[in-house]
C-alpha cells in the first residue's frame, strides 16, 4: 500500500511539473516577435549610421553592405554579402547593437 501511495504521489507530481513548463513556454512566445519585418523601408546606403557601419566592419571583416532598410523605431535591417559568397541580413539599432 505504501508503494502504491508513493507511486501515485510521484505520478501526480511529474504531471504538475509538465503543466508548469507548458505555461512558461506559452508566455515567452509573444516576446520573440520583437521587430515586425514588414515595417522596414529601403534607405540609401549613405543614411546608415556610422555606428552600424563600424559594427559590421568590426564583426564581419570584408563584408559588403548591399541594401539598407529602416523602420520608425530607428532599427536598421542591413543586407550584407561576405567574401566567401554567403549573404544574410542583420537587424541593428542606431548604435550598432543587434536586435534579433
Amino acid at each position: 500500500m505504501k508503494k502504491l501511495f508513493i507511486t501515485t504521489v510521484f505520478a501526480l507530481g511529474s504531471l504538475t511539473v509538465f503543466a508548469q513548463e507548458e505555461q512558461a513556454t506559452e508566455a515567452q512566445e509573444p516576446a520573440t516577435e520583437a521587430v515586425a519585418q514588414d515595417s522596414f523601408a529601403e534607405i540609401a546606403l549613405e543614411e546608415v549610421p556610422e555606428a552600424v557601419s563600424t559594427m559590421i566592419e568590426t564583426n564581419y571583416p570584408g563584408a559588403t553592405i548591399n541594401k539598407a532598410h529602416k523602420n520608425e523605431e530607428n532599427h536598421y535591417k542591413i543586407e550584407v554579402s561576405l567574401e566567401d559568397g554567403t549573404s544574410g541580413a542583420l537587424i541593428l539599432d542606431e548604435e550598432g547593437n543587434a536586435i534579433e
